[in-house]
């Protein structure tokens, strides 16, 4: 079968278990990204089969609806306000789409990796957010050894440092939640450089969304009311195995009368 860019295909040898794009195709080889799961890979084109798209919606789609939606009546809700940072710009308009599905206000940037540690400061005194995701691309070298050795791992030092400028600007938990990290992350040097949430405790692959169900649901629970760590975790793709964090509260104002 031909394969050309753009199509959607899986991989024989794993089971079909993740959705691809192929990016690039170079001397019988494909580049492929995921379309839900933040991954890229390479395989050669014997080992792909052509994606047949079902009409259902992506489950990670239809998750707004386990998040609490509100009941208005006499009052007046401000969610938290998002500021996005992102490597990769279809999970960022993924994710943008998603907020503004739950009408919070969310402001996305798209900038690699590597080059946020210089840019985030700037961003975060010009937007002034409640809650900011640090997320892109991430890889775990099992082959280097060492799980909790930084450099094993492709971003996870960037995201590290981005999170440290951002506790500098900030240094409550509290008042600022950072979201942090994205596949096979270091995910504990992303709590202990001060982010609330992090990926990934068993070093696999997150969901697209994974960090956006979480922020949505810090930004929609009211103001100094604990969030459900346990409950939050469950709500993303591979739960405590991808994303882990600390105990907080939400941060949405409740007011009266609308």
């Amino acid at each position: 079968m031909k394969f050309k860019k753009g199509d959607l295909v899986t991989r024989k040898s794993h089971n079909h278990d993740t959705v691809f794009k192929i990016l690039n195709i170079r001397d019988d080889i494909c580049y492929l990204k995921g379309v839900n799961v933040r991954l890229y890979a390479d395989s050669e084109i014997s080992d792909l089969k052509l994606y047949e798209e079902k009409n259902s919606t992506d489950d990670f789609d239809k998750v707004s609806e386990d998040i609490e939606s509100l009941d208005r009546h006499e009052y007046f809700f401000m969610p938290a306000k998002i500021l996005h940072f992102d490597g990769d710009s279809d999970y960022l308009q993924r994710c943008l789409n998603f907020y503004k599905k739950l009408n919070i206000r969310a402001v996305g940037k798209v900038i690699k990796e590597e080059l946020l540690p210089q840019k985030i400061f700037k961003y975060l005194n010009e937007y002034i957010p409640d809650i900011v995701i640090i997320t892109g691309h991430d890889a775990y070298y099992r082959k280097n050894g060492d799980i909790g050795d930084i450099n094993n791992y492709k971003n996870s030092k960037h995201f590290c440092e981005s999170i440290k400028i951002a506790r500098k600007y900030e240094k409550s938990h509290d008042k600022l939640v950072i979201i942090a990290g994205a596949c096979q992350s270091d995910y504990e040097e992303l709590i202990k450089s001060g982010a609330n949430y992090a990926s990934s405790p068993k070093r696999v692959n997150i969901h697209a969304l994974d960090p956006a169900i979480i922020a949505s649901t810090v930004a929609l629970t009211e103001k100094n009311t604990p969030v459900d760590l346990i409950e939050t975790l469950a709500k993303t793709k591979y739960g405590s195995n991808g994303m882990g964090g600390i105990k907080g509260t939400g941060l949405m104002y409740v007011g009266y009368p609308r």
